[in-house]
Formats: structure tokens, C-alpha cells, sequence
């Protein structure tokens, strides 16, 4: 059950074509707000979502941008503002995840690491803070692996995740003065298509969990919301675990 605790309200998501980015689309837009979301390579996904968006009377717009750019970034913050008139809510989802072994591990893939799962959130954020008012909202996604990361050859992927821990901090000082909070989300294993609950890597996860299951990308998009909404006024500069026990 939603409500239209957003309603009036802008949101752009980075990477918000699949998986919880799509997840939290969806439930912004049910809460009642208009949505602008990023994407990349995902096109055909990128436009069903925003049709059927618009198909149940909401407003919705896919705007194809590269999170590794940092131009690209701020052209889709003006974008947004420019089809909307206003930004209320930025949500930080864009991410990769490069996995290798040590003396494997491309520099290339550690750039791109830091590129899109730091230096995007700083870049976006810095961008849309000269259009929010007060109540605006930052919402970073993070990850589990910033407190635990169990298996080998993750070691930038949980550096650049631990980073958004400090930078969302650093960025709530900033813009606290402002009325506008920011936290991180940290999900653990979630189902999703790049890590399906079913496969071999999630067999070696899910004993690690609590609850003995992977998490569903609504249950992170509704924490999301929470956070984008009225209630959430008095929380910032938090990271926020929601993991299914896999780092208790």
C-alpha cells in the first residue's frame, strides 16, 4: 500500500533503467511524484519504464546519460529541471561492481569503480543542490560490503562504498544549512538480474544472512521512500543498513 506523501514533488534517479533503480522509480512515482531517471545502454527497459509510468497518469522521463560523465550528469540535473521546473529528490543508484583477483584487477576497472560510484554521487549532488529548496532530499545507495565484504576481490568495489559513507556525511554538513538532507541506503544482496537469488554466487551469500534469503529490490525501494518523504526531516548524514542481517 503507498501513499501520496510525494506528491508535488520532482525526483531524479541515477541508473534508473532496472533492478532497484527501476524498483525505486516505480515507488516514487506511485508516492506521487514525478520522476526523471538515467540511463545508460538499457533503452527498450529505460522507455517501457517510462510509459508505463505515464500509462497510470504519472509523469516520467528517461533521460540517457553516462554516470562515468561528469557533463553528462549536470545536462540531465538541467534536463530535469527544465521539463519539471523544479528538483526535489536525487537519488545516487548508479553503480558497477568489478570483481577480480588482486593481481588481476585492471586499473582501468578501479577508475571506472570510482568514476560511478563516487565521483558521480559528488557530481550530481553538487548540481542539484543549486535547484532544491528546503525539504530536498539526497539519497545515496550504498552497499553492505562498505562494513563486510566476505569474499575475495572486491576490495574497490567495498572501497568506493565505504567513500559514499564520508562523503554523505561531509555533504550533509554542507547542506543542512539548506533544510536538505542526505543519507545512504546500504543494501545487501538484493535479486536482481545482474545477482539473481538463484544462482551459484547467491548459494555462498545466503548462509551468511539472517533471515536466510536475498532481499527483493521493493524492500529497498521502499526504505528509499521513506527517506525521500516528510517523516525522514530529522534524519541525516546517515547509513542506513538494510541487509537482511548478512553484516550482523
Amino acid at each position: 500500500m503507498t501513499t501520496q506523501h510525494l506528491s508535488g514533488k520532482v525526483a531524479l534517479i541515477q541508473g534508473g533503467s532496472r533492478g532497484i533503480g527501476a524498483a525505486i522509480v516505480k515507488r516514487l512515482a506511485a508516492e506521487g511524484a514525478t520522476v526523471a531517471f538515467t540511463y545508460v545502454s538499457s533503452t527498450a527497459k529505460a522507455e517501457e519504464l517510462q510509459d508505463s509510468i505515464k500509462a497510470k497518469g504519472g509523469k516520467a522521463l528517461a533521460i540517457k546519460a553516462d554516470s562515468a560523465d561528469a557533463q553528462a550528469i549536470r545536462n540531465a540535473v538541467s534536463a530535469t529541471v527544465d521539463a519539471f521546473g523544479r528538483l526535489d529528490i536525487l537519488v545516487n543508484n548508479a553503480g558497477v561492481l568489478a570483481i577480480a583477483p588482486l593481481a588481476e584487477f585492471k586499473l582501468e576497472d578501479f577508475d571506472q569503480t570510482l568514476a560511478i560510484n563516487v565521483r558521480s554521487v559528488f557530481v550530481a549532488t553538487q548540481a542539484a543542490a543549486q535547484h532544491m529548496k528546503e525539504g530536498g532530499r539526497v539519497i545515496n545507495i550504498g552497499s553492505t560490503n562498505a562494513d563486510r565484504m566476505p569474499f575475495g576481490g572486491g576490495g574497490p568495489y567495498a572501497m568506493s562504498k565505504s567513500a559514499l559513507v564520508g562523503l554523505t556525511k561531509g555533504l550533509a554538513r554542507d547542506l543542512g544549512p539548506q533544510g536538505i538532507t542526505v543519507n545512504n541506503v546500504q543494501p545487501g544482496p538484493v535479486d536482481t538480474d545482474m545477482n539473481p537469488a538463484d544462482s551459484d554466487f547467491a548459494g555462498s551469500l545466503i548462509p551468511m544472512m539472517a533471515v536466510g534469503r536475498y532481499g527483493k529490490v521493493e524492500e529497498i525501494a521502499s526504505f528509499v521512500a521513506y527517506l525521500a518523504g516528510p517523516e525522514a526531516g530529522y534524519i541525516t548524514g546517515a547509513s542506513l543498513t538494510i541487509d537482511g542481517g548478512f553484516g550482523a
